[in-house]
């Protein structure tokens, strides 16, 4: 399964959405996932999944305002159409 860690910045509608199923009143410390990313950073994500990829989606107080921006207003939310679910981020990795 393929892992791919997105930035706030990034998001893309659908993966907003995923995050809003997921966690409808937020994400609680128990959902927060760290790891070390290429650089030897710490990173504190929140996951959620397809049937083939893994998302990662790095946390920031900017995160959590996005999502509560995004479920009171889903149409003022600009997609980002620049991000490509098939490209890896740097800080990515594979997970046979």
């Amino acid at each position: 399964m393929k892992r791919v860690i997105v930035d706030y910045a990034k998001l893309t509608k659908d993966i907003l959405n995923m995050l809003i199923e997921k966690y409808p009143d937020g994400y609680d410390y128990s959902d927060i996932i760290s790891f070390k990313n290429a650089k030897g950073e710490t990173i504190k994500a929140v996951e959620v999944r397809t049937e083939d990829t893994i998302y990662l989606v790095k946390i920031s107080s900017k995160l959590e305002q996005t999502m509560e921006d995004y479920a009171d207003d889903e149409e003022s939310f600009d997609d980002n159409d620049e991000f490509d679910v098939n490209m890896e981020d740097e800080d990515a990795a594979d997970e046979d």
